[in-house]
């Protein structure tokens, strides 16, 4: 039929139909990290072009590791660890905005946000920036905004959702329309929605400020586990278990829930497989916890849909995969996407790259296109008054030919200000809370201060006052 054919010659001409994975070589792994023995079904694992994150065992409390990320290899057994939490850490991380803040939820009830020193820990960290009470049983899962650098989601078994508003550091609202734990949040692209999958087998599409629940969908004959939003196509997809057992993905319209627009079963494995999307090359990637392979995908808004690409194929089992936020990967390589694939058995992080096999002499526009940046879109108190906005964008175009891609470049907020705290380590907690409320805050002026003044100079000189200000008092 035609419609075949357009298919296929859609598939032909696809940029994405050779990505092939590639896994890191021995020296680009990290070894020796007591990755956590918990059956939580989270990643355990979080990255930025900074550092690498890894929830580890340990005895009382809970604890994490942070690696600067350019120092692969073995890690000393006594590495200092984030180890502030009272009980198991159950979710973290990194913000989108801000390469050295990272958020901590745990089986303490408690959500943390932290600041890790530009080289790494030289010490335990037992201090949080801030200590973010509410939820009455454990928090399981944590989401940052993604275009507003003060807002945070956390999700706790006590069935709620909390918004916390971090430049005033409290909840702002509490999303209670959940009768069950729930197990995934997703945004979308400006974060005006957000989507959830429980444990009552529902998946909802949520107004994040108002809480309320504006569709939902009964899955009466199937489970469904994890949910991301497709970016701007106004489709979500969902993994889950048929009736059969069998493991399937459901893609669905965000406007309409009442049927999946497709269907289609994957395996008979049991593990829960984790969807990741990348709505610069508009693919998706399976990832089945306790598995080996990662499939992946390119969706189109036109049938065939979802278009099967290929499998990256791998003996060593996954607990959780860690994502490099597109800022982070190597352009030069052609290199689209990077996993960090925990390993338990072997105590090993290990990177994988997707890779789009060109020979690339030229910056690769068509694969690269604009991207999320570092710089927060609007401020949380913008957000909270209905105010939505889409991502800030960038080009990679500098990043290309540059040893250790975006590794260390410090976005212009870690250089001014996360100095001034370094210096304020010692200060008692509730000082450095009111210190990173201002940062927050901060965050804000730098965006306004821009628009305001053509002039950098000018800027910086006024944040450095400011700083030396916040200093003095």
């Amino acid at each position: 039929t035609t419609g075949n054919m357009s298919w296929h010659s859609m598939y032909k001409s696809s940029k994405f139909r050779h990505v092939y994975g590639k896994a890191g070589s021995r020296e680009q792994c990290y070894e020796g990290i007591p990755i956590t023995h918990s059956v939580h079904d989270n990643h355990f694992c979080a990255v930025n072009p900074k550092f690498l994150a890894v929830v580890t065992e340990s005895a009382g409390g809970g604890a994490f590791l942070v690696i600067p990320l350019h120092k692969p290899g073995r890690i000393d057994p006594h590495h200092p660890k984030v180890c502030g939490h009272q009980g198991s850490v159950m979710d973290i991380k990194w913000s989108p905005f801000m390469d050295n803040i990272i958020a901590s939820s745990s089986e303490d009830c408690t959500v943390r946000i932290w600041q890790i020193p530009d080289g790494g820990l030289r010490r335990n960290m037992t201090e949080a920036l801030m200590i973010l009470i509410g939820h009455s049983r454990r928090a399981g899962l944590i989401e940052w905004h993604p275009t507003c650098s003060g807002i945070l989601l956390s999700a706790g078994h006590d069935c709620k959702i909390l918004i916390w508003n971090l430049e005033e550091g409290v909840a702002v609202k509490m999303i209670d329309s959940h009768p069950d734990v729930i197990l995934c949040m997703s945004f979308n692209t400006d974060g005006s929605l957000l989507a959830t999958s429980c444990k009552d087998k529902k998946l909802r599409i949520i107004d994040p400020r108002s809480g309320k629940v504006l569709r939902e969908a009964d899955c009466k004959s199937s489970r469904v586990n994890r949910v991301v939003f497709l970016g701007n196509l106004k489709r979500v997809l969902t993994t889950g278990v048929s009736r059969w057992n069998t493991r399937q993905i459901a893609l669905w319209d965000q406007e309409d829930l009442c049927a999946p627009i497709t269907e289609e079963e994957i395996d008979g494995l049991s593990g829960v497989l984790f969807p990741f999307y990348d709505a610069d090359t508009h693919m998706l990637y399976l990832a089945g916890k306790g598995d080996g392979n990662i499939r992946y995908y390119e969706v189109s808004a036109e049938k065939p849909f979802l278009q099967f690409l290929m499998e990256f194929r791998s003996p060593a089992p996954q607990k959780g995969l860690g994502v490099m936020a597109k800022r982070g990967v190597d352009v030069s390589e052609c290199e689209i996407f990077r996993f960090y694939k925990l390993v338990t058995l072997k105590g090993l992080v290990e990177p994988i790259s997707m890779i789009v096999p060109r020979r690339s002499e030229t910056y690769q526009e068509d694969i690269f296109p604009m991207t999320a940046g570092t710089e927060s879109a609007l401020s949380a108190a913008e957000w909270l008054s209905g105010i939505d906005r889409g991502p800030l964008l960038i080009s990679l175009k500098e990043a290309y030919k540059r040893p250790n891609p975006a590794g260390l470049r410090a976005s212009k907020w870690d250089r001014r200000t996360v100095k001034g705290i370094d210096l304020l380590e010692n200060l008692t907690p509730n000082t450095d809370k009111e210190l990173l409320k201002m940062v927050f805050k901060q965050q804000d002026e730098i965006r306004k201060l821009k628009d305001e003044l053509g002039e950098k100079d000018e800027r910086i000189r006024q944040l450095e006052l400011e700083l030396k200000n916040l200093r003095n008092t």
